[in-house]
């Protein structure tokens, strides 16, 4: 590792020579802009890099695809969007000439809000852009497919195809079918017709259709077969949201080796099941204590094994083979104050991607070539940010009311004491989501401007086991905005923040919290912002009705109309005396702007203190560069007038 902590010094020592003083104010753009670079993939002979790039000219905003050629640092730009047409969604690659792109734009259906999803193509050596199915492959539909991005496998060994699932096809249209889609023309061909209720498929290395996922309202079964058009047998049954359940990964070199996701002292791990095996013996492989396990398989071409396991966003990969343990042990030797995740190898595994974050770095994407023994930087995630100006987050634990431990995320102003500060409650969306002490541009941005901000994992949020996120189901508005509440009260008795000046800030279920905190509790917050939020439960779950996953949203938030109403923010807005900043994307189709529009009309009715922002083709995730400004802007200003 000589050569790479050579080069990694002196990377260091010029990004300290650029760094800039403590305490300066950085421009709103730096931290409200989308990523500068992002969706970085190798192709499989090490030679090319594709990634996102931010686009920001006098006459253009959006993104644009780079492709670099590592040896040559030559790059070209095949592809661009405004992000309001369409939404580059991830990048990778089928060949080590063909780039697939996956793109989503919104559109209605019957009536219906709908999100769409593409693949276009482009051929490096042909400087080709093509939608990946033809028209002639489409007339084979029955309708337009509404999802055309489900990559079932990459076939490593067929450069010309790929299997992709798909409905709109055979006897069972409405269900998922695989073909075989040809790279070059976008033809296709029946490889797994269609079956009822199953939603998924999976192959396993030999490229066979091996598992099928079930799911019949809130009942899940998993089924295995030998290959496409051949019996099937039931392996697992279980309900949603249950103990029991155990989720197909993918397989060993061994076609009878399926690695499987299931609880293990009320924890997910990982485990791999011997299909010959009359019982469907669980043989644990990997597990952390305390924690859940989640993420994907990292699995060698080059090995023909199962090495490890991508356990998730917030960690390190996890090795089981011992020569990538000491390639990731290397690397956290020469970057050890990262979390550095191996996020690509080359196909002869010797030349790599790295992605290196921590609280205070926004994310750095380096080269690695084990026979060079390089890892040199190649691009920032957000370019502006660097470590030095950005603030310090410290874990904490506090008590909910009913004695339950909810870790939290406490990030101050730098260079001032934690004490009595303006301060965000800031929970985060989903809700079976989480918060954790990595990189978080909202954070920063707000701790920047002089504000304390706290985030909280409150019960129902993800990685905490079985048991707490159970607690969530059919919890909004109740102990889960008692976990936020409580949350607050703890950090104003701990001298942090000035009870005088806090604000609760949110997006989607946190949009949710933050209206239902200055509706259900007097005098604690001085003001609310909601982007994106739900303000109407009951309206949540019924909008669902046209979508197959009703039966699963009714699971998870409740069906008792009347008692969903009760606990929205839209039945309390009488109860609203703070300022409150509404801002919502007309095409979300997560969340509909209906919800902002209604609590907005209601609070004015009311003669409340409301700001309404609406942004024009905005989606749910803030994907457009100007919606994302603006929406800073706007924050900025409300947080300035109300708070300091």
């Amino acid at each position: 590792m000589k050569r790479i902590l050579t080069s990694l010094t002196a990377f260091v020592m010029l990004f300290a020579n650029i760094a800039v003083a403590k305490n300066q104010l950085l421009p709103l753009e730096a931290f409200a802009s989308i990523p500068d670079v992002s969706h970085v993939t190798m192709s499989p002979n090490g030679k090319l890099i594709a990634s996102l790039v931010r686009l920001n000219t006098d006459k253009q905003q959006g993104a644009i695809i780079n492709i670099l050629d590592i040896d040559t640092r030559e790059s070209i730009f095949p592809v661009q969007t405004d992000n309001e047409k369409f939404v580059i969604l991830s990048m990778s690659w089928a060949s080590d000439d063909l780039l697939l792109v996956e793109a989503k734009f919104p559109a209605v259906r019957y009536g219906t809000p709908t999100t769409e999803t593409r693949i276009i193509t482009y051929s490096v050596s042909k400087k080709k852009i093509s939608n990946l199915l033809s028209r002639f492959g489409l007339k084979k539909f029955k309708w337009m497919p509404q999802i055309q991005s489900n990559i079932i496998d990459y076939l490593p060994n067929d450069e010309k195809h790929i299997l992709l699932g798909i409905n709109g096809l055979g006897n069972k249209p409405q269900y998922e079918s695989v073909i075989q889609v040809n790279l070059n023309n976008g033809n296709v061909r029946f490889k797994q017709p269609a079956e009822s209720n199953i939603t998924d498929w999976v192959t396993d290395r030999q490229n066979r259709i091996r598992v099928g996922i079930y799911r019949k309202d809130t009942q899940y079964r998993i089924y295995e077969q030998a290959d496409a058009h051949k019996d099937r047998r039931l392996l697992w049954e279980f309900e949603a949201f249950e103990e029991d359940q155990v989720w197909p990964m993918g397989f060993a070199e061994d076609k009878d080796i399926l690695y499987v996701q299931a609880y293990h002292e009320g924890y997910e791990a990982i485990f791999k099941v011997n299909l010959q095996d009359p019982k469907l013996t669980k043989e644990l492989v990997f597990s952390k204590e305390f924690s859940d396990v989640n993420g994907s398989l990292i699995y060698s071409k080059l090995k023909k094994k199962v090495i490890g396991i991508d356990d998730g966003d917030e960690s390190e990969y996890t090795f089981w083979d011992k020569e990538y343990i000491g390639l990731a042990n290397g690397l956290n030797k020469a970057l050890p104050d990262y979390r550095n995740y191996i996020t690509q190898f080359s196909e002869n595994e010797r030349r790599y991607i790295v992605y290196s974050t921590n609280a205070k770095e926004a994310g750095i994407y380096f080269f690695g070539d084990r026979d060079a023994g390089q890892l040199l930087p190649i691009a920032y995630r957000y370019k502006q940010l660097s470590p030095d100006v950005l603030a310090d987050t410290e874990i904490l634990t506090y008590q909910a009311r009913d004695g339950l431990d909810i870790q939290a995320f406490l990030t101050t102003p730098k260079g001032q004491e934690a004490k009595n500060l303006p301060t965000i409650i800031f929970p985060h969306g989903g809700p079976i989501s989480y918060d954790s002490n990595s990189f978080d541009y909202w954070t920063q941005f707000f701790a920047n401007r002089g504000y304390a901000v706290l985030r909280m994992n409150f019960r129902g949020s993800a990685g905490y086991g079985y048991d707490f996120m159970k607690a969530g189901l059919k919890n909004w508005g109740l102990d889960m905005q008692n976990d936020v509440e409580d949350g607050t009260r703890w950090l104003i008795e701990r001298g942090t923040a000035d009870p005088n000046k806090i604000c609760i800030v949110g997006a989607s279920y946190g949009g949710y919290a933050a209206l239902m905190g200055v509706a259900t509790t007097k005098d604690l917050y001085q003001c609310a912002v909601s982007v994106a939020g739900v303000t109407d439960i009951e309206y949540l779950v019924k909008s669902s009705r046209r979508y197959t996953n009703f039966e699963i949203v009714k699971k998870q938030i409740g069906d008792d109309y009347d008692a969903l109403y009760d606990r929205s923010p839209l039945s309390k807005a009488k109860d609203i005396n703070v300022p409150v900043l509404l801002i919502h994307g007309d095409k979300d189709r997560v969340v509909r702007v209906q919800h902002s529009e209604d609590m907005f009309d209601e609070l004015e009715d009311l003669n409340k203190p409301v700001e309404y922002i609406e942004l024009e083709n905005g989606d749910h995730y803030l994907s457009n560069n100007k919606h994302r400004i603006n929406t800073f802007m706007a924050i900025e200003a409300f947080l300035q007038k109300n708070l300091l």
